[in-house]
């Protein structure tokens, strides 16, 4: 956060309020200094470029094995991994389908992690979902 300000969380319950707050403030940075339209590769471009700024630790398409009976029988490749907390993932337009969010829950489950944002850029800003991993 920039200077002294501050900011409350009222509910005690929200995951990583801190780290999700940075993170969110980079994708509204990005969005503004960006604008709408671009190519997601763009847009992830510009993420990475934000989240370095903020000296925030975050592995770019990570990769995620799937396994079955201990053998590699696929593979997932995350927009971001920040801070080994929160799975990022990108994309374009007003509306998250249900199979991003079945896929991002699916990663949730494979990582044993509990946070996803999924951050969509649209022509009139970014639209941010939080996916949470009830299990």
């Amino acid at each position: 956060m920039e200077g002294n300000k501050k900011y409350t969380v009222n509910k005690k319950d929200l995951l990583y309020p801190e780290l999700s707050f940075d993170v969110n403030g980079v994708l509204f940075e990005v969005f503004k200094q960006m604008g709408g339209g671009h190519i997601e590769k763009y847009y992830q471009k510009g993420v990475a470029a934000g989240l370095r700024q903020k000296k925030m630790e975050f592995k770019e398409q990570f990769y995620v094995p799937i396994k079955c009976f201990e053998e590699n029988v696929g593979k997932y490749y995350l927009d971001f991994l920040i801070e080994n907390k929160i799975v990022l993932e990108l994309k374009r337009g007003k509306f998250v389908p249900a199979k991003v969010i079945d896929q991002v829950k699916q990663y949730l489950e494979t990582l044993n992690l509990q946070l996803a944002l999924v951050a969509c850029f649209t022509t009139d800003g970014v639209v941010i979902k939080r996916i949470v991993n009830l299990r």
